[in-house]
């Protein structure tokens, strides 16, 4: 089956996903998921598959991703002990000039900037997850380890007791 040719955000994280070993291809859906919820919709998998990544911003102004279950909230207090200080959201602008992508298509890798990442231990349990590929239509499946070592994280608990 022939795909489309890909959006330049999610040609440059297919490039990156090449470049570190790992054959996912991103597929470029008609329909946008910006919630966990619509990617699984869209995927026909369980919320708990869709790894979502959130940035915050520390309150020194240091980029922090965490890549979540879907069906998980962010401890931001365990985030911020994690991250040694507290953090709090990222604004649109600030996610954008770090990652280099827009809120609902960020991937777990391929950033503007490196990024100090914490990987929500949840998303192991599964066999496949499917992660944002760039932009809100794009996305990919990944083996949890792939993702884990592409997006270059510490695994933790993320998601409050």
């Amino acid at each position: 089956m022939t795909h489309p040719p890909l959006s330049a955000s999610a040609q440059r994280v297919q490039d990156a996903l090449a470049a570190a070993g790992v054959t996912a291809q991103i597929v470029e859906y008609d329909v946008p998921a910006r919630t966990s919820a619509e990617a699984a919709a869209v995927l026909g998998c369980t919320v708990g598959q869709i790894a979502k990544s959130l940035v915050f911003r520390t309150v020194s102004g240091a980029p922090v991703l965490v890549i979540a279950s879907g069906a998980q909230r962010v401890d931001e207090a365990k985030i911020g002990a994690l991250a040694g200080e507290a953090i709090g959201k990222a604004d649109a602008t600030f996610v954008r000039a770090v990652t280099g992508y827009a809120i609902g298509g960020i991937p777990p890798l391929a950033h503007s900037t490196p990024l100090r990442t914490f990987i929500d231990r949840n998303l192991l349990r599964h066999e496949t997850v499917y992660a944002a590929g760039g932009t809100p239509h794009a996305m990919f499946p990944i083996a949890p380890a792939d993702l884990v070592r592409v997006a270059g994280g510490s695994v933790a608990d993320t998601a409050p007791d």
